[in-house]
C-alpha cells in the first residue's frame, strides 16, 4: 500500500468535473462496519487542500462527523536557501502529493460521498474496492501514530527493516510498549552494538 502512495501522479492544471461515479464495486452496507480506518485517496496534482477543504465543509454539512473522522495529508518542515539567496526558507512541503488521506467508516454512502468529492480521481485499493491502510502504515507514513503490538519477546532475533542498518540481524534486549521502542544488540563490526529502534523498524524472523 504505501509502495503504491509514493508513486508519481502526472500533473493536472486544472481538474474537470467529477462525474457522478457509480461504477460496479463492492456493497459496503451490508456488512455492517463498525469500526473507522484510514484510507488513501488519488487527488489531481495541487488539489489536496481543496479536496480537504470540501470534504471537511461536507462532513458538517450533512452531519457525518460519527461516519468520516478525520482528513488529512501529511507534511513535513523544509528548510531551504533559494538562489541568489543567503537567509533560509522554512516551508510545510506535502510527503505524499496527490494524495489525501481519509479516516472512514466504509459505507456505500461514505464511499460515494469521497470518491464524487471534486478534485478525486479514485480511492487506493485493488480494483474498485478501496484497501485500508495497516496500522504500521498508518504510523510510518505520519498520518496517525497507533500504538502497535510486538509479537517478540527480550532474548529474540528480530530483523531492522527500516533505516541505515536494514537487514541488520538483532537480539532484542527491551521491549516498552509505551514509547512504542525497542532495543537491540546488532552485531557491527565484530562488537554488539546497542540501538534503540521503532516497532515499526523491526520483524520477527
Amino acid at each position: 500500500m504505501a509502495d503504491e502512495v509514493n508513486k508519481t501522479i502526472v500533473n493536472n492544471e486544472e481538474a474537470p468535473e467529477v462525474p457522478d461515479v457509480m461504477e460496479d464495486r463492492t456493497h459496503y452496507d451490508d456488512e455492517t462496519p463498525t469500526e473507522p480506518r484510514w484510507y488513501v485517496v488519488h487527488t489531481y496534482s495541487g488539489y489536496e487542500n481543496k479536496v480537504k477543504e470540501d470534504l471537511e465543509k461536507t462532513i458538517e454539512n450533512r452531519n457525518l462527523q460519527n461516519l468520516i473522522f478525520e482528513v488529512k495529508y501529511p507534511t513535513e518542515t523544509v528548510t531551504e536557501t533559494p538562489e541568489g539567496s543567503k537567509k533560509p526558507k522554512t516551508y510545510q512541503r506535502k510527503v505524499y502529493p496527490g494524495y489525501v488521506m481519509v479516516k472512514m467508516i466504509m459505507t456505500d454512502s461514505t464511499w460515494y460521498i469521497v470518491r464524487n468529492t471534486r478534485g478525486v480521481t479514485s480511492f487506493v485499493g485493488t480494483g474498485n474496492k478501496p484497501i485500508p491502510l495497516t496500522d504500521e502504515e498508518v504510523t510510518a507514513m505520519g498520518v496517525e501514530r497507533i500504538s502497535l503490538k510486538l509479537d517478540v519477546e527480550v532474548g529474540e532475533n528480530v530483523r531492522v527493516v527500516n533505516g541505515p542498518f536494514a537487514n541488520f540481524i538483532g537480539e532484542v534486549t527491551d521491549i516498552n510498549p509505551e514509547t512504542q521502542k525497542v532495543k537491540l544488540l546488532v552485531s557491527l563490526f565484530g562488537k554488539e552494538t546497542p540501538m534503540e529502534l521503532d516497532f515499526i523498524d523491526i520483524q520477527k524472523l
